[in-house]
């Protein structure tokens, strides 16, 4: 079995199973519940600085 082959069973099987679980990890990530805060912070971060009157 040459490199190539090799590393594509491990993409094919494998990669695409930690892809997956990474990016599910990734959008729930937010929605934990001791993110509330920072998640509220990020929410208001573009309107820090400016003044309204």
């Amino acid at each position: 079995m040459t490199a190539y082959e090799t590393l594509r069973h491990f993409a094919d099987s494998y990669g695409l199973a930690v892809i997956t679980a990474l990016y599910l990890t990734l959008c729930l990530w937010h929605f934990r519940p001791g993110a509330k805060a920072h998640v509220a912070a990020a929410k208001h971060s573009i309107f820090r600085g400016e003044d309204h009157d």
